[in-house]
């Protein structure tokens, strides 16, 4: 985890060597024997593991290690190449850096080793060194014997002394099974990191955030949201009492800007896109912790996504974060992109701050249909200073769609200033020339405003009569008929009866679906 010139890194050799040199300077040689699963000192087992993975006892005796003895003079310089040793057979590459091997290539004065010959016959890679380390010093042949005696005698019923060596095959696999392991190990990383982090000094803070940055990239690249969630859980809560405390909260807050970075943005829509949904609770527990610095991030992310369901969980994500700046989400609106533009204003429309309006105004110009379509729906379910009469000019829009979509905005507002706008649209001198579903989408939303001034008006539109545009002023009325039905007024069935027989067969037919509906009490669609 550290280099060599770490302060921690320094203080665990030497805390290390504290302890050893006082065993040895009270007690003697520190001897300690090697089994399959057990270490012991004297006739004492001092470990014991029956894991075949974490396996202290195993990692010595895989290799042939049968006996290891620290002798009184050890320096701390000593113990700390032993250490190195160890830690970088753990993570051997080839097949010859074993243990013995690396132990035998330092040459230690105050370690010694005693392997097992059954092993080291089996492998001729260590049949050189075996002979090497066997003829030298401290090494000789009664010391031999009365070792191998001991062990005889003390693993008579138990002895296995044919351990196969570890190949290469062996060492791909073990690595895939650390990989797909990982997982599992993060939270205790984790633990160990913020135990660094409390007990480090003053110059140790930067050092130890930098590993649980590490950590915390490494949980996201490999999908693993719910130990991304616990660093930063545990980011967020620095130790009451502690000293420095200011300082320490100034380096976790690194660890939250990484959190919502471009760099982890993107590696979870990648992810995302790949089909790996992470579960909607651990997700939304991760934009939580999150800060509104993250919004540019997942509004650069917003275009990229090629999947609907991703495209879900950033859009979710920015609902909630957006709403903690809205002004960094309206920055959305200026992308070149119409779709990332059409999000941005259905996350607004989701979000419902009515602080949004300013922002919506200035995109109902918008020079993609879809985007101006998209910001009228919004209108329709916002009402503030500016939407009225952006929906006023939507209705001279040269889009018909948008026309109609301005129409339906205002019949969902249900408000008198709404109202009064189409009835002006109405009344006014081009209407009549209109296609006939846009002239029935204006006379449908009238029933919102139910009540004698509506029905009032909707009957001198049926009892309508010229002799100029009648095909024209027959769909008025037909319309008007429509609006009549989906009020339910009775009071027009007598007007509706003598239509129903009407020479015009869309004025005809639109009266006689009123007179049902006013019956049968059917609802609007039916």
């Amino acid at each position: 985890m550290y280099p060599a010139n770490n302060p921690i890194y320094a203080r665990t050799i030497e805390d290390a060597f504290r302890r050893a040199d006082g065993f040895l300077l009270e007690y003697g040689d520190l001897d300690l024997k090697f089994r399959q699963n057990e270490i012991v000192l004297g006739d004492q087992v001092v470990y014991q593991s029956q894991d075949k993975e974490d396996n202290f006892a195993f990692f010595f005796f895989r290799d042939g290690v049968r006996e290891l003895t620290f002798r009184r003079g050890l320096s701390s310089g000593e113990l700390g190449e032993f250490l190195r040793a160890i830690s970088f057979d753990f993570e051997r590459h080839e097949e010859e850096e074993d243990i013995v091997t690396l132990l035998w290539e330092r040459d230690f004065e105050h370690i010694k080793y005693v392997i097992d010959e059954n092993f080291l016959l089996e492998d001729g890679v260590y049949e050189n060194h075996a002979i090497a380390q066997a003829k030298g010093e401290g090494n000789d042949e009664p010391e031999l014997k009365r070792i191998y005696g001991e062990i005889l005698k003390e693993e008579d019923s138990a002895w296995q002394p044919q351990v196969a060596p570890v190949t290469k095959a062996d060492l791909l696999e073990l690595m895939k099974e650390l990989e797909r392991d990982s997982a599992s190990k993060l939270p205790k990383l984790t633990g160990m990191l913020f135990d660094f982090f409390h007990s480090a000094g003053f110059f140790e803070y930067a050092d130890t955030v930098d590993l649980m940055i590490e950590a915390f990239e490494y949980s996201i690249n490999t999908g693993d949201l719910r130990s991304a969630v616990g660093l930063l859980d545990r980011a967020s809560d620095p130790p009451a009492g502690a000293q420095d405390v200011l300082l320490m909260k100034k380096e976790l807050e690194r660890l939250f800007e990484f959190a919502s970075s471009p760099r982890i943005v993107d590696m979870l829509g990648e992810r995302l896109d790949s089909g790996e949904m992470f579960e909607t609770e651990i997700f939304e527990e991760y934009v939580r912790r999150l800060d509104k610095a993250a919004v540019p991030s997942f509004i650069s992310i917003l275009g990229e996504l090629k999947t609907i369901e991703a495209r879900k969980k950033i859009i979710n994500a920015l609902v909630f974060l957006g709403g903690k700046d809205i002004h960094a989400l309206a920055k959305g609106l200026s992308d070149h992109r119409w779709y990332v533009v059409r999000n941005i204003i259905y996350i607004f429309r989701l979000i419902r701050d009515k602080g949004v309006i300013e922002f919506l105004v200035k995109t109902a110009h918008h020079q993609d249909v879809r985007v101006r379509m998209e910001v009228l729906r919004a209108f329709g379910e916002l009402e503030g200073p500016g939407v009225l009469p952006a929906l006023k000019e939507a209705l001279d829009d040269p889009e018909a769609s948008i026309r109609m979509m301005a129409v339906r905005a205002l019949g969902k507002m249900k408000s008198d200033p709404a109202k009064k706008i189409i009835l002006s649209r109405i009344n006014s001198k081009g209407f009549i020339d209109l296609d006939f579903n846009e002239k029935k989408e204006h006379f449908e939303v009238m029933a919102n405003w139910p009540g004698p001034e509506t029905e009032e008006f909707l009957l001198r539109v049926l009892r309508t009569g010229s002799f100029f545009k009648k095909g024209k002023v027959a769909e008025l009325r037909a319309c008007a008929a429509y609006s009549l039905g989906l009020l339910g007024c009775r009071g027009a069935l007598e007007q509706l009866e003598k239509l129903k027989n009407a020479k015009n067969r869309l004025l005809s037919d639109y009266s006689y679906r009123a007179i049902k509906r006013i019956e049968y009490g059917q609802q609007p669609g039916h």
